[in-house]
């Protein structure tokens, strides 16, 4: 088969005159049957496919907060910190200390009294895991930093057990869950359509956090140096960017980050000290298949998965079920991973650059 030509203009972007691909072709080709079986499905039960809508939704946002601290991580490092899933879901189990023993709220507690609890117990997680995983950079990852890959890799998968074991060392195998502080009465109902607060706190909590992390990444002094020592770390080093202090701001950052999400995951759902590997891969895949080091794409790709992940379990229409959800998000990943590494946002590099 002959290979398609690809012509570059004068300023080195690709021609318009680019023969699709094979790979392109399958990948269009799938995305409409999705797009079909989705149409299907609106079409016969409107009012599931909404309320399902809004499930992937509410997943999606939270996948997006750990996805990010991934993606910010491998940004800065090129280091895939599988630690982070564990981070995620110790500053969970964290949080239920902090709500329901430091604070004290419960579900007798007053509408105020929850919202003013659940915000300062955001405050004190997210500074204590900001700390905590800029702490793991320090001890784990900063002696590796010009060792192989290899090195990290293996101290990261390391430092997860290690997360992992402190969470099951103080909360044993027992599940933890906030989810009774939220009322589930609906923020908004059409017809059997029905969005519920308990849901929409998600929400209401994450679009605030992307748009501060995404002003901090661009606008002030700290994310400029960020995005320059991910650009090129030794040349920022010699323009007068402290690296290390750097590198200990993005660690800080996707701890806090982590934290955000233990937390709605608490609020929404059981969890205890593994929590964090399931959920920790799927928002690494999310991460991978928006552009890992991208984060426009870590949050496309949770949102993507968020979807995939509610349509299948919560549809009717010849939908595979609970029971493929993780093949299909990891097919998903080794998908991504052999034909379009870089991800959907992302860009292609030479090896080791």
């Amino acid at each position: 088969m002959a290979t398609p030509s690809r012509s570059r203009s004068p300023f080195g972007l690709p021609s318009l005159d680019v023969r699709p691909s094979v790979v392109s072709v399958i990948g269009l080709a799938l995305v409409a049957i999705v797009a079909v079986w989705l149409g299907v499905n609106l079409v016969k039960t409107p009012e599931l496919f909404f309320n399902v809508f809004f499930i992937g939704l509410t997943n999606g946002a939270v996948y997006a907060l750990v996805a990010l601290g991934y993606t910010l991580v491998y940004g800065i490092l090129q280091l895939i910190n599988f630690a982070h899933g564990d981070v995620f879901a110790l500053s969970g189990l964290v949080a239920s200390t902090v709500l329901f023993s430091v604070i004290g709220i419960g579900a007798d507690s007053s509408s105020a009294a929850v919202a003013g609890g659940i915000l300062l117990g955001l405050l004190i997680t997210m500074t204590f895991f900001a700390l905590f995983n800029a702490g793991i950079e320090f001890v784990a990852y900063r002696r590796l930093r010009n060792a192989p890959r290899l090195a990290a890799l293996i101290t990261a998968v390391g430092m997860s057990f290690i997360v992992q074991n402190v969470g099951l060392a103080i909360y044993d195998v027992d599940f933890r869950s906030a989810s009774q502080l939220l009322p589930r009465t609906p923020v908004f109902e059409i017809g059997d359509v029905a969005y519920p607060w308990n849901k929409f706190v998600v929400v209401l909590i994450t679009v605030p956090t992307l748009i501060a992390l995404t002003w901090f990444v661009r606008a002030t002094r700290q994310g400029k140096a960020m995005r320059a020592v991910a650009q090129d770390r030794e040349a920022s080093s010699m323009m007068g960017i402290n690296v290390n202090r750097t590198i200990s701001v993005t660690f800080a950052l996707a701890g806090a980050l982590a934290a955000v999400g233990g937390m709605l995951f608490l609020l929404q759902f059981n969890m205890r000290y593994d929590t964090g590997f399931e959920l920790g891969l799927i928002a690494f895949t999310s991460a991978v298949l928006g552009g890992i080091g991208n984060l426009t794409g870590a949050v496309l790709g949770a949102m993507l998965i968020g979807f995939i992940q509610a349509f299948n379990e919560g549809l009717t229409w010849y939908t595979p079920g609970s029971d493929w959800t993780r093949s299909i998000v990891f097919g998903i990943l080794i998908g991504v991973l052999v034909f379009r590494p870089e991800g959907l946002l992302g860009e292609r590099t030479p090896e080791g650059a």
